[in-house]
């Protein structure tokens, strides 16, 4: 397997475009995460050691959390940040900033195009996520959005998709 065929992205809705917004104590954003967990080490078994993670709020950053955990027991998985830009949390709570940054320090590597936020640089970081991956893992409500788009261009480019129902 070369690197590609080895790596794995997320793509997600943020929190207020799901049932259980920011409560992530909700039985079903609890019911998500066990089954995102899961699908997350159904790659590693499958050979999958490198994970792109965006970042944002919501399911970006429960992936990460959840490959940090992993990270444990599987030594040879690398977590690296695509972030769209290095202020990206800039107009966070402070809580979110904690939790953000915690996981920063923890990423084996960061990618990051723009200083600041530019009009496109989310869905340049999806792409890129995408153009560098084999298999996405999507939590997709079937709504248009960023999420769509970004599934979308990964079906176009021949990717593995596991949708993690919403």
């Amino acid at each position: 397997m070369d690197e590609i065929k080895k790596t794995c992205c997320f793509t997600g809705h943020r929190p207020q475009k799901l049932a259980w917004g920011f409560n992530e104590k909700d039985p079903r954003c609890l019911n998500m995460i066990k089954e995102t967990k899961i699908q997350i080490e159904n790659a590693i078994v499958k050979g999958y050691n490198t994970f792109l993670c965006g970042l944002a709020l919501g399911f970006d950053m429960i992936c990460a959390e959840i490959i940090l955990e992993l990270k444990k027991k599987y030594t040879n998985v690398k977590l690296i940040g695509a972030v769209p830009c290095k202020n990206q949390s800039s107009v966070w709570n402070k809580k979110d900033v904690i939790r953000y940054n915690n996981i920063l320090a923890k990423l084996d590597a960061v990618r990051c195009k723009y200083e600041v936020y530019t009009q496109g640089c989310m869905q340049e970081r999806n792409n890129y996520m995408i153009e560098n991956s084999s298999l996405l893992i999507a939590l997709f409500n079937g709504k248009k959005g960023g999420t769509y788009n970004t599934l979308e261009y990964a079906k176009k480019r021949g990717l593995e998709i596991v949708i993690i129902p919403v």
